[in-house]
């Protein structure tokens, strides 16, 4: 288990160093330049050149690489360009609301998806598996800001059962939480359903049969335990996906989350706080796929974690 945990954690270094370097890469070759956002567009160029020198960006490559790279082992993610606060506290305020989005958009994801792939598996081959399973197609290929807008037009515009926007309280979180589990409970509902027709034709389903169980306890007991296991994979990825902010969701519910902030640095070039927020949501894969593989022995005691 030991050997495990320090193959992981020397993986995971890997991977946050290989982000780290494309990322920055990307960002050092991009056209935009930073030092023009700071100064304004009226600027001199004496100016321009003088911030340029005190941000240290008229350096090479690798040297701003090297600086980066030594002020995040010590665990420094820079300071925003035009915020003048540390990315580290800009990116901790954001936190709270991204984690509640994030556990509310996955447990939504969960009901509806698991819920339709099951209803489909069992219903295989009947036009309510059909139904089911061309619901979850249309839900995957919805774009965000179509499914956000809708919501949000019949349950806070026309019925007033929740806010129109904004964040504090559990009805700011429901319509951003069903706009998630929508959008993702498609891919849920068909690995589901693929899992859940390869365990039914088991061999020990069909003796849990025979014995008499009744279906609810064949399914839930026997079957499910052991068809969720893509499931739990799959969690593990999405905990990464929205710790790295859902924008469009976040935009349209003005949601305060990590994703708004990510826009909004995207839009003004501010390059410490899109480093920051990609290498909080690396870590946050990471982390999420390490979580995924510690659950599945418990899931599933064959499996063993070498």
């Amino acid at each position: 288990m030991a050997g495990y945990f320090l193959r992981r954690i020397v993986q995971a270094v890997l991977i946050l160093l290989g982000v780290s370097f494309i990322t920055f890469f990307l960002l050092y070759v991009l056209p935009a330049d930073p030092v023009r956002q700071i100064a304004g567009r009226s600027a001199t160029a004496a100016t321009v050149e003088n911030i340029r020198q005190q941000l240290g960006l008229d350096q090479p490559f690798i040297v701003q690489y090297g600086r980066y790279l030594a002020g995040l082992v010590q665990g420094d993610l820079g300071r925003s360009y035009l915020q003048k606060t540390e990315v580290a506290e800009l990116i901790a305020s954001r936190l709270p609301a991204t984690l509640q989005l994030m556990l509310a958009g996955i447990a939504a994801e969960l009901v509806l998806g698991l819920g339709m792939g099951i209803a489909a598996a069992l219903l295989r081959g009947r036009v309510a598996d059909q139904v089911l399973m061309m619901t979850s197609f249309v839900t995957v290929s919805a774009p965000q800001f179509v499914v956000s807008l809708l919501l949000l037009y019949v349950f806070a515009v026309k019925l007033g059962w929740f806010p129109i926007g904004g964040y504090g309280t559990l009805w700011h979180l429901v319509l951003p939480a069903l706009t998630l589990g929508i959008l993702g409970s498609g891919w849920y509902s068909r690995m589901m359903r693929s899992s859940m027709i390869d365990v039914l034709r088991a061999d020990f389903i069909r003796t849990a049969r025979a014995k008499g169980l009744t279906q609810s306890r064949v399914v839930l007991r026997h079957a499910l335990p052991n068809a969720i296991l893509p499931i739990i994979a799959m969690i593990g990825i999405d905990i990464g996906i929205f710790m790295g902010g859902i924008v469009v969701v976040e935009s349209v519910f003005g949601w305060p989350g990590i994703g708004q902030l990510a826009w909004q640095a995207i839009q003004r070039v501010d390059i410490p706080i899109i480093m920051g927020v990609t290498l909080v949501s690396a870590c946050a894969i990471v982390l999420g796929n390490l979580l995924a593989d510690v659950l599945a022995p418990f899931v599933d005691p064959r499996i063993r974690l070498r």
